[in-house]
Formats: C-alpha cells, sequence, structure tokens
C-alpha cells in the first residue's frame, strides 16, 4: 500500500534542516560556524550551472554514469510474477553508488578552499570512492574505519592505501562505523578550518542529509528515464537496502510523487529481532539524537545505543537517515528487514542466475525481491538499486560458510 497523503518532495527539509520531526543540527558549537558556511556554499553551487556542470561531467567522464537499467531475465523466469530490473550502481567507478556524492562533495571542499578530507567508513565502499577523488584531485585524506570493519573488509583497506589514503583504525565501543563516525567527528571538531569531512549517508547535522540525498538523486532520475525508455510506464514498485539510507533516498526521492510506485527499503534483520543481533531501526527502535541529527535509533529505556550486527558492515548502525524516518511516519515508504541467513542465499542466487556479485548491503534488497516477484503479476514491475558489488564481501562469505559447513555452490 502506498500513502494516499500527497507529498511535497520540495519542501523537505525546511531551512533547519528538519523533515518534520527529524534531522536538524545537533552538534558542538565548534562545529556550527563550520555547517553554516558549508550550507551557504551548498545552496549557492547547486544554483550554479557552472558547477553542476561540472559535477555531471566528472559523474560521466570519471565514474561511468550514466549506469544501465538492467532487465533481469533469468532471475524474473525462475521466481515467476513481475519483471524484475535492477538499476546497476555495481558498475560505476569504485564500486557502488557513493562516488556520486563524494565527486559532488569534494568539488565543494575545493571551492571552500579546504586542504584534507576526512570520512568514516563501515563496508569501505565510501573510504575507496573518498580515496580515489583525493587521489584525483591531490588532497591529503584520512579514513576512520572500525578494527572489526577493517578485518571484514580488508581489500577495501588495501585499496584505500594504494590510494594514499591514511586508514586509522577504531579500537573503541564495537569498532564498527558508529564507532567510526564518533572519530571522524572528533576529528573535524579539532580541524574543521583547513577540513572537510565527506560524510558517507544520509545522516548527520544539516545539510548533510540534503545535500547528500540531492547528490545520490541522479539514480533514480536515470531510473526513470530509463523504465519509460523500456517499458514506457513507471514501475509498480522500487526496493532498496538501507543503512544510513544514501543509496535507497537518491533511488526513491525521483519517484516521492508518484504515488503508484510503492517503495520499499530493506534493512538489516541480521541474526533476529532481538537485542544487540540486528540493525532495523524500525524493530524496535525510537526517535533519539546520534551523531548530529534527530531520527530512529536503537537505544535502550536509558538512551544508551543498543549494539547492532549485520552480516554487512555498511548496515551496521544504529540510527537511520532523518528523511526515511519522515517518509515512513507520512506511509510514503514502507520499510521490511533481511536475515543474514537469507541474505547468503540471495547472494548465491543472483551470482549463480544472472552472474552478478552483489555487495551484502544491496543483497537485502534482492532478498526481498525474492520474496515479492512471485506475488506480482507477470505483467508487474519491480525495480532493484543494486547499489554496490560484492567483490569486497567474497573473503567474509568464504568464512562464514566454511563456519556454516556450507561451499560456495
Amino acid at each position: 500500500m502506498t500513502s494516499t497523503q500527497e507529498i511535497d518532495k520540495s519542501s523537505v527539509p525546511d531551512s533547519s534542516g528538519h523533515f518534520g520531526p527529524y534531522g536538524g543540527c545537533y552538534v558542538p558549537e565548534t562545529l556550527m560556524t563550520c555547517l553554516q558556511e558549508l550550507t551557504r556554499a551548498y545552496e549557492k553551487a547547486k544554483a550554479e550551472p557552472e558547477f553542476m556542470a561540472t559535477w555531471h561531467h566528472y559523474l560521466k567522464t570519471y565514474a561511468g554514469r550514466p549506469t544501465g537499467l538492467y532487465f533481469a531475465e533469468n532471475m524474473t523466469r525462475k521466481l515467476g510474477g513481475a519483471r524484475i530490473y535492477l538499476k546497476r550502481e555495481d558498475l560505476l567507478h569504485t564500486g557502488a553508488h557513493k562516488i556520486n556524492n563524494v565527486l559532488g562533495q569534494i568539488l565543494l571542499a575545493k571551492r571552500l578552499g579546504k586542504e584534507r578530507i576526512i570520512a568514516e567508513t563501515g563496508a569501505g565502499q565510501h573510504g575507496v570512492a573518498t580515496a580515489t577523488v583525493c587521489a584525483k584531485f591531490g588532497m591529503e585524506c584520512v579514513i576512520y574505519m572500525g578494527e572489526v570493519d577493517m578485518e571484514r573488509q580488508a581489500l577495501n583497506v588495501f585499496r584505500m592505501r594504494l590510494c594514499g589514503a591514511e586508514v586509522r583504525g577504531v579500537k573503541t565501543g564495537q569498532r564498527t562505523l558508529k564507532d567510526a563516525v564518533n572519530e571522524a567527528m572528533r576529528d573535524w571538531v579539532a580541524s574543521s578550518g583547513n577540513t572537510h569531512y565527506i560524510l558517507g549517508s544520509a545522516l548527520g547535522a544539516h545539510p548533510f542529509p540534503m545535500m547528500v540525498r540531492d547528490f545520490h538523486s541522479v539514480i533514480g532520475q536515470e531510473t526513470r528515464t530509463q523504465i519509460m525508455e523500456a517499458e514506457g510506464r513507471l514501475p509498480d514498485e522500487m526496493v532498496a537496502c538501507v543503512g544510513g539510507g544514501s543509496n535507497a533516498i537518491g533511488f526513491f526521492h525521483e519517484f516521492l510523487e508518484d504515488p503508484s510506485v510503492r517503495l520499499v527499503g530493506v534493512e538489516a534483520g541480521g541474526r533476529g529481532i532481538s537485542q544487540g543481533e540486528h540493525a532495523a531501526r524500525f524493530q524496535g527502535g525510537k526517535m533519539g539524537v546520534l551523531q548530529g541529527c534527530k531520527t530512529y535509533i536503537l537505544q535502550n529505556a536509558d538512551g544508551q545505543i543498543e549494539p547492532t550486527h549485520s552480516i554487512s558492515a555498511g548496515l551496521d548502525y544504529a540510527a537511520i537517515g532523518p528523511e526515511h524516518a519522515w517518509y515512513r511516519d507520512l506511509g510514503r515508504i514502507e520499510y521490511a528487514y533481511a536475515s543474514d541467513d537469507d541474505v547468503l542465499k540471495a547472494f548465491k542466487f543472483l551470482c549463480q542466475t544472472e552472474g552478478i556479485l552483489p555487495a551484502l548491503e544491496s543483497t537485502h534488497a534482492i532478498v526481498y525481491a525474492m520474496e515479492r516477484a512471485p506475488q506480482m503479476a507477470p505483467e508487474a514491475i519491480l525495480c532493484v538499486n543494486l547499489s554496490g558489488r560484492g567483490d569486497k564481501d567474497v573473503s567474509e562469505i568464504e568464512r562464514v560458510l566454511k563456519e556454516m559447513g556450507e561451499n560456495a555452490s
């Protein structure tokens, strides 16, 4: 079911960065001037045809846009039901959608005269994209990454270092994405005069949720054009994985005002919906403030952040982007979750059916598609955002399968 409430996507966020009750700017006073400067610079830049043309130039010539909208014929035939299309963000340079945002943000950083870039990363794809553009534009680069994530994403750590980035392992907390964000923010508080923080998801203090969404909206804009060319009409349903939610909000944004298109985000169900075993914020989470914004958070009765778990490092986070929380309240975007076990099965299914290795993050959306497509009519259209490729995950999947006594076939 889609919302019957009329949506005006141009009305959010408001001037203070709020999406309804969510969002805002909850940061130390030392960062307020920096964030206000960034907001003014971004508002001015996005209104300038020259800036946008430069960004689109690099999206095309450096990142590899437009990405294809692929009709998954074998998957469609095997599952029965809806015609399944995959938006191939996995084919972008560096292997995921993350490059869209970092190209936009590094152009802003240069515009602001910043000489140093910092970033956080979980799965490593944002870190790789950031390190890559820093190499291209000659910027100093420091990436914060939890030590647990460094172990399960060792290939991406090596790729970042090959591009000249300094990767700083985070030893505090769970040693995953939340803790990497904490360290990046501490760095930024101390160095904001010459440093820009390229935040990797549609999270954090204003203007980051708005800015990251805008830079990823190219995904949905291309999808709209491509599905009209392929099918002559809009899809019936669209699905994307949701951690912080950058790929999903970019995929969905172009379709928010089309009530005939059902929008579904898929969170990380982990080992099951019990405390510390998952990262599905809408399964037991509640409103709170974390790392710069008000949103839905997994927290206990005392407001302490709960541990999270996901087989996918990029979805292993306690909060969701504030725009997602707002559209969930409105009923415009629905949210499901996928378990680690189902993700492993879906990963092997797509590999063996279409010869495509999806990122573990993206595979959460594939789980939903595998369950949903057979329930839909043969003339229905289901579009899946394949937000990244799974090369980075192969070693971790091999390790997990061995522990389970299984193999790749």
